[in-house]
């Protein structure tokens, strides 16, 4: 039955697979992975020996019109990204969209995702809340700042490890030094670290301590609006 399944993995322990995904994953003709790599890894672990071939950022959009005619052919395809719920700051969006125009069936799995503990365990207000991503990196940066200085809600935020401090310093510059933030990184893994504080505080801690892995960052939002 032609179907797209967009299946989370685990976003560092392997324990977090849910029994249906494994199931979806060996129950489809096709998977598609973000990293082909990577993902070989994960289905190996679950005994997965479904045809797998590579859906990045940078062929996406060449493989959109493909992908349709497999599933309007009666396939039933999954889609996962390297870690958590695809087309979260992910590859996925375009495809998922193009479905939906076309009458095509999708199904979105529930299952990990790196920012929902990462908002639970910081403390700070989750019952509003937005999700930015990763925030741009040049063109833009100064403009999207100013905007999420008067936002009033607890901002979610990707970050890379290379950038966090220069990040942490904007927030110091726009929202102010003591606004709350928490820092969350290699969730659900071994060396699983959250340093909450204020802004000046966090970055002074990870200037003194570079940091290391997939990182979210919650941000407090502008009560005094």
């Amino acid at each position: 039955m032609s179907k797209l399944y967009l299946v989370p993995t685990p976003i560092g322990n392997l324990e977090d697979m849910t029994f249906r995904a494994i199931r979806v994953l060996k129950e489809v003709d096709l998977i598609l992975a973000e990293d082909t790599r990577t993902s070989g890894k994960l289905l190996k672990h679950f005994e997965i020996s479904t045809h797998m071939q590579s859906h990045h950022m940078h062929n996406e959009h060449r493989m959109v019109e493909s992908v349709l005619q497999k599933l309007k052919a009666g396939q039933a395809i999954a889609l996962i990204s390297d870690a958590g719920t695809p087309a979260i700051s992910d590859p996925g969006f375009l495809l998922t969209r193009a479905c939906v125009k076309e009458g095509i069936p999708v199904d979105c799995l529930p299952g990990a995702t790196a920012f929902v503990p990462a908002l639970v365990n910081s403390g700070l207000p989750n019952d509003k809340f937005v999700f930015e991503g990763f925030l741009p990196v040049k063109k833009g940066r100064q403009t999207r700042f100013k905007l999420l200085a008067e936002e009033t809600r607890t901002m979610i935020i990707y970050e890379s490890p290379h950038k966090l401090v220069k990040t942490l310093g904007h927030f110091c510059e726009y929202f102010g030094e003591d606004r709350q933030v928490s820092v969350s990184r290699e969730l659900s893994k071994l060396y699983e670290e959250t340093v909450r504080g204020t802004a000046r505080e966090v970055l002074t801690h990870f200037e003194n301590k570079a940091p290391k892995g997939e990182i979210v960052v919650i941000v407090e939002g502008n009560h005094d609006i």
